[in-house]
């Protein structure tokens, strides 16, 4: 079993920034772990991952302006949100992710953190 707490979230004003955090309840060195989002009315879509190695991997939408980033020591990932936009709003979700099979992977989900960009 593993636990995904994310922190962070807020309102804030159209250009702003914030940051992410998710800590996990033991060592996901071993995974990659990611950030996705999930838009009312809409479905949960990934924004940015980052590997075992420190590969990252964002969507177009946030690009330039996002950064993901690890520190395996603490067991924490975070999410570095600048030039947000209203379109930015979300609840966003903390990921981590395990090939276990060649079938099958093991997928853990954090509870969520509200992001609303608003003037």
């Amino acid at each position: 079993q593993v636990h995904l707490v994310e922190s962070g979230g807020g309102l804030v004003q159209p250009g702003g920034s914030l940051r992410l955090s998710c800590l996990a309840s033991r060592s996901m060195s071993t995974y990659v772990m990611g950030w996705y989002r999930q838009a009312p009315g809409k479905q949960r879509e990934l924004v940015a991952r980052i590997s075992r190695g420190g590969y990252t991997e964002y969507s177009d939408s946030v690009k330039d302006r996002f950064t993901i980033s690890r520190d395996n020591a603490k067991s924490t990932v975070h999410l570095q949100m600048n030039s947000l936009k209203p379109e930015d709003t979300a609840i966003y979700y903390c990921n981590a992710r395990q090939r276990v099979s060649p079938d099958s992977d093991e997928d853990w989900w954090g509870q969520g953190t509200q992001v609303t960009v608003s003037s």
